[in-house]
Parts: C-alpha cells; sequence; structure tokens
C-alpha cells in the first residue's frame, strides 16, 4: 500500500528501529526490494536517485515504483532521493511520489534554508513528506563512489543548534545528518559520532534523522545508530555489489560452449539482492 514518509517513520519510532531506503534505478532492483519487503512484513522506502538517471530515467521509473507501492502488501514509501532542484521535486511529486528530498547541502546555508521550505510547502500541498540534509559526508550519491571512511576535508558534520534553526525555518519532516558516513565504499572503517545524532534530535524535539552512507557500516554501529535516534537508513552500494559479484561467479562457472543469456544475468543479480537486502533489512529492524 501506498504511504507516505511519516506513516512509516512513525512506525520506526515506536518500535526504535529504522526503515530501510532502497534505491531502486531498474526494474530487478524494484522486485527484489518489493519482494523482500512482502516476505519480511516490513514497511519500505523505495527511492531514486538523479545519479541513476544514466541507467534509466526517473520518467521511466517513477511510475513503476508508485505502482509496485500502490499493489504492495506491505506500506511502501516513494521518495525521491538526492533531489538536486527545485524542478526535480516538482516532477517526482507530480509523478505521485509520497516523499521528496531536497539537497541543499552544499548550498551556502540561507540558499538551503530557503530552497528547502520552498520545497517543503510543494510537498506538504500535495499530501507529501520531505527530507534534506545538513552538512556534508564528502562523496555525491553513486553506487560506484568509494568512501575512505576518514574526516577528510570535505565532510562537514551536522550541527545540532544549527539544525534547531534549520528544522524550525523550513518545517522539514525528516533530516539527513552528516555523522561520520561517507557515500560509496568504505576502504577504511568510519568513525562514527552518534552523539552528534543524539544531539540533533534533542534540539529538534525528536526529529527522525536519516543515515546516508549506509553500505559498509558494521551491524554494532546501525544498531547504536538506531539506538541513537537514526530512523531511516539508505542502502544501495552494497545491494548493488552483490548483484554483480553473483553475476561473475555464475559467468566464471558456465560450462565451456554454453551461450549465456541476458535473462538469466537478470535473474541471478535479482536473487543476490533478494539476500542481500534480507540481511540488510533484518539489521535495521534490529531483528539480528
Amino acid at each position: 500500500m501506498l504511504a507516505t514518509l511519516k506513516d512509516v517513520l512513525k512506525v520506526a519510532e515506536e518500535k526504535e528501529i529504522a526503515i530501510g531506503a532502497f534505491n531502486a534505478p531498474n526494474l530487478e532492483s524494484l522486485q527484489a526490494v518489493m519482494a523482500t519487503a512482502e516476505e519480511m512484513d516490513l514497511p519500505v522506502i523505495i527511492q531514486f536517485a538523479p545519479v541513476h538517471e544514466v541507467h534509466n530515467p526517473l520518467a521511466l521509473m517513477g511510475p513503476l515504483m508508485v505502482d509496485f507501492a500502490k499493489k504492495a502488501k506491505v506500506p511502501v514509501c516513494v521518495h525521491l532521493d538526492h533531489g538536486d532542484s527545485i524542478d526535480r521535486v516538482k516532477f517526482a511529486l507530480s509523478m505521485g511520489f509520497t516523499s521528496v528530498m531536497y539537497d541543499g547541502s552544499t548550498l551556502p546555508y540561507e540558499e538551503n534554508v530557503a530552497n528547502t521550505k520552498l520545497a517543503a510547502e510543494l510537498a506538504h500541498a500535495q499530501g507529501a513528506d520531505i527530507e534534506a540534509e545538513l552538512g556534508s559526508m564528502g562523496k555525491t550519491e553513486s553506487g560506484e563512489g568509494v568512501g575512505s571512511g576518514e574526516d577528510d576535508e570535505t565532510k562537514i558534520y551536522t550541527d545540532p543548534v544549527q539544525a534547531k534553526d534549520f528544522v524550525a525555518r523550513t518545517g522539514v519532516d525528516a533530516l539527513a545528518c552528516s555523522f561520520g558516513t561517507t557515500h560509496g565504499i568504505y576502504l577504511k572503517k568510519p568513525r562514527l559520532d552518534f552523539s552528534v545524532v543524539e544531539n540533533v534530535r534533542k534540539e529538534t524535539n525528536g526529529i527522525p534523522v536519516v543515515m546516508h552512507g549506509g553500505s559498509g557500516v558494521s551491524k554494532e554501529d546501525f544498531h547504536a545508530a538506531i539506538q541513537a535516534g537514526v530512523r531511516k537508513i539508505n542502502y544501495f552500494t552494497y545491494m548493488d555489489r552483490a548483484a554483480g559479484m553473483a553475476v561473475q561467479k555464475w559467468a566464471a562457472e558456465l560450462k565451456e560452449n554454453v551461450p549465456p543469456f541476458y535473462t538469466s544475468v537478470t535473474a541471478v543479480a535479482k536473487e543476490a539482492m533478494k539476500e542481500n537486502v534480507k540481511d540488510a533489512m533484518r539489521t535495521f529492524a534490529r531483528l539480528d
């Protein structure tokens, strides 16, 4: 069933868990996430980021995502991830997305506030919810990126006091915070500062905190982040990598002179993504 971001985050708050937010840049990833959510009977967020336009356009994937959500047996929020312009936010809302993210984190603070406030007004006018970002993780949202796990000069941790002002002035429903994670694959163990999450929650009267750069974080750190107040966890890179590695293994084991078929490749990839998503959902729901 189609749900808003507030709907699923309310469940997360009540159960003190996090809801998995999985990017779906193609049909196979969308099918894998939806099948797993229904099998586990858990709410889920399916999302699309502009960086995935090179694979399939939002105009193609958006209606599919909304249709899958409407037919699902579990609550499904359809979310625009890292919306980079007001026009893209409007476009996602026009297709029936129930949540959007406006990402102005690289802009000067006052410009981020003004743009996010406008995006929030547009979303709320259509009964949708909005996520924004304050701080910077130093990397773009891409499954092919590599995160160092270190505090490089481009990483800016979220200031809890500034978060209070930001939330009050923009009216956002969830806030993506920078507390040590990085988009992409980690080369070294990330150093996470969970006090940032705790203090943002304290200063903002408990706004749901969103964790970006979730792939590669240990189970123990995920649980600590959820305990601190993270209620939405974005996850894609390791799910995507699991599919690639499964296909690579499958291809290497093909018998000589046996031709590979593309439909077999997609089936192998989809099953690998389902298993990876299942592990992530179990961790986020604190089932293990």
